[in-house]
C-alpha cells in the first residue's frame, strides 16, 4: 500500500499584519521539509504527522511525504505560498492508494476562505474515490467541503493541543479500516452562531472540558470519531465560530442525534465563552502584590495574551512590559520581544556592553485603532544564542522550537528575552536556554494564552491575565467584523441558533 502524508497547516488571523508567505512555512529553509528529511524529523514526536507515521509503519507500506509545510499563525496566506503548497500534494496524490492530511482548519489565503476546502475540491477534481483521512485543529472554522470531501475527520480534543498524535492517528485507523471495508463512515456536520473568546476555550475551564469530555464519550459507545471545533474567532470570514463533525459508521441518524446533542449543550452555555477583560494596570498592579509574598514558592507568570504567536499575534507590542517597568517589578523574566533589528544590534554591542534600544512595536497593526509603540530600555546584553533547544513538553514533545537569533536584555530587574522568529513560550526550555531558570526568577511575562499551561501551570505560584495590546484581542469591540455571519453571539443579541 502507497501511503501519501502531507501537512498543510495554517490558522489565520485575518486581523495580523504579519506576512504568512512560503518562507514562513519553511522554517528558515529554502522550501518546506518533504520526503526521507520529513520523515526522519517527525517520526516518533507528539505531532499529527507523527500519529500517521504510527500507523503507516505498523502496516509495512510504502510512505511518501511530497510536503509538510506548517507555519506559526499570522495573516492571510500568501498566493503564491498557497499554490506551491497544493501543488506538491496535488502532484503526488494520483500515485497513492490512501492520502493522510495534516490540517488546521482555520486558513484563509488572499484568495479563499476556506483553504483546506479549496484544497479537498482540487484532490477530487483528480482522485474522486481516494480515501482521505483529515485531521484538524480544534480552532478549525469548518466549511461544508472540509467535510463532504473527506473520507473521515478528526479533531484535537485538548486545548493545550496535546492529542495531536492520538487525533491523526485515530483518522488514520479509521481510514485503513474503511479500505478493508471494515467500516463505513458517514459524517456530518453543523455549526452554532457563536464565536467563542479564546481564552475561555481551554479544555481545563468549564464548558468546553465537559464538551470535549462527552465528544470522546460518544467515541467510546460506537462513533467513529466525534469533534467539537471551538473555532478560531480573530477570521473574518462567514463559516468563523464553533461546529461539530461526528462520523458514524454508516449510522446518519445517530451521527445527526450526537451533532445535535453537542450543539445544543455548546449553545446553552455560551455565555460561558465569553472573556470579562480588566484594566492592564489593575492586573500588573494584583501581580506585584502576589509576588511581594516572600515565603511563597514559583513564579507569578503574567499573561500577555493579546499579543500570542499562536494567535496570529505580531508578538512586538510593548503595553504589559511598560507596565511592569512603570510599576517596577523586580526580578521579572521575559519571554519575548519579536525585535530582529534590536538582536543585531546587541550582537553588534556584544555580551556584557550597556546599550539603549527601541524595543518592539515597529510592526504597524492597522486593524487596530490603539497604535504600538516601541519602549526605550537601556540595559546590558547578558548573552547572545542561536534560540534553539529541544522540545520536551507533551505538546510537540520530540521537534526542535527555534526562536531565531536570540539576545538577553538585562535591565538589573527585568531580563528581556528578544529573539527574531515568532514562537510562542509553551516549554520552561525557552528560558533555560539562554541561561534562565524560570522556577527561581519572581515574575515570568509570557506572551501566550492557554498553551503556556503546559510546561508553565505546574511550576507557577500565580497567573495573572494582562491586556495588553494585540491583533489577538479579548475586547471583540477592538477589531472590526465585516464578513462573519450576522447575527452571531456575543457580537449580537441571538437568543436562539439556526437549525444545522
Amino acid at each position: 500500500m502507497r501511503i501519501v502524508i502531507a501537512q498543510m497547516s495554517h490558522e489565520t488571523n485575518t486581523f495580523s499584519p504579519v506576512v504568512t508567505d512560503l518562507a514562513r512555512f519553511s522554517g528558515g529553509r529554502r522550501h518546506p521539509l518533504h520526503g526521507e528529511d520529513a520523515i526522519n524529523v517527525y517520526q516518533n514526536t507528539a505531532s499529527c504527522i507523527g500519529g500517521y507515521l504510527a500507523v503507516a509503519e505498523e502496516l509495512n507500506s510504502d510512505i511518501h511525504i511530497p510536503i509538510a509545510a506548517g507555519a506559526a499563525p499570522s495573516g492571510p496566506v500568501e498566493d503564491d505560498a498557497y499554490e506551491y503548497i497544493a501543488a506538491q500534494i496535488l502532484g503526488a496524490v494520483s500515485h497513492c492508494d490512501v492520502l493522510m492530511l495534516d490540517l488546521h482548519g482555520a486558513m484563509v489565503t488572499r484568495s479563499h476562505d476556506d483553504g483546506e476546502g479549496e484544497l479537498l475540491r482540487r484532490i477530487r477534481a483528480i482522485a474522486p474515490d481516494l480515501p482521505i483521512a483529515v485531521s484538524l485543529d480544534m480552532h478549525a472554522n469548518i466549511f461544508p467541503d472540509m467535510v463532504d470531501l473527506a473520507t473521515i475527520v478528526t479533531g484535537y480534543h485538548t486545548y493545550p493541543h496535546v492529542d495531536m498524535f492520538e487525533t491523526a492517528e485515530r483518522a488514520a485507523r479509521t481510514l485503513i479500516a474503511t479500505v478493508e471495508k471494515q467500516v463505513s463512515p458517514t459524517l456530518t456536520w453543523g455549526n452554532n452562531p457563536m464565536l467563542p473568546h479564546v481564552m475561555r476555550q481551554g479544555t481545563d475551564d468549564f464548558p468546553n472540558r465537559e464538551l470535549q469530555l462527552r465528544a470522546q464519550e460518544m467515541e467510546k459507545e460506537g462513533a467513529l470519531a466525534v469533534s467539537l471545533f471551538t473555532g478560531f474567532p480573530h477570521a473574518d470570514i462567514p463559516e468563523a465560530g464553533l461546529s461539530v463533525v461526528v462520523a458514524t459508521d454508516g449510522d446518519m441518524e445517530l451521527a445527526e442525534r450526537l451533532r445535535d446533542e453537542l450543539l445544543e449543550n455548546a449553545w446553552n452555555e455560551r455565555s460561558a465563552f465569553v472573556y470579562t477583560v480588566e484594566p492592564l494596570d489593575f492586573s500588573v498592579a494584583k501581580a506585584k502584590q502576589l509576588g511581594s509574598t516572600q515565603q511563597a514558592k514559583g513564579p507569578v507568570v503574567l499573561l500577555d495574551h493579546y499579543d500570542n504567536t499562536a494567535s496570529g499575534g505580531t508578538m512586538d507590542t510593548t503595553d504589559v512590559l511598560k507596565e511592569v517597568l512603570r510599576q517596577k517589578l523586580d526580578d521579572v523574566a521575559v519571554c519575548a520581544i519579536y525585535d530582529p533589528e534590536a538582536v543585531n544590534a546587541m550582537i553588534d554591542a556584544g555580551v556584557g556592553n550597556t546599550v539603549t534600544l527601541s524595543l518592539g512595536g515597529k510592526l504597524p497593526m492597522p486593524a487596530l485603532s490603539r497604535i504600538s509603540q516601541p519602549v526605550e530600555v537601556q540595559g546590558h546584553v547578558r548573552l547572545i544564542s542561536d534560540g534553539r533547544f529541544p522540545t520536551t513538553i507533551a505538546m510537540g514533545r520530540g521537534l526542535m522550537t527555534d526562536m531565531g537569533k536570540t539576545a538577553v536584555l538585562s535591565t538589573g530587574t527585568v531580563d528581556i528575552m528578544v529573539v527574531s522568529r515568532h514562537f510562542e513560550p509553551v516549554d520552561p526550555g525557552c528560558f533555560r536556554c539562554v541561561g534562565i531558570e524560570p522556577t527561581t526568577r519572581r515574575f515570568l511575562l509570557l506572551k501566550s494564552r492557554i498553551h503556556y499551561r503546559v510546561g508553565f501551570r505546574e511550576i507557577a505560584r500565580e497567573i495573572v491575565e494582562c491586556a495588553g495590546l494585540g491583533v489577538c484581542t479579548s475586547d471583540y469591540s477592538e477589531i472590526r467584523f465585516e464578513r462573519v455571519r450576522r447575527p452571531i453571539y456575543p457580537l449580537d443579541g441571538v437568543n436562539t441558533r439556526k437549525s444545522p
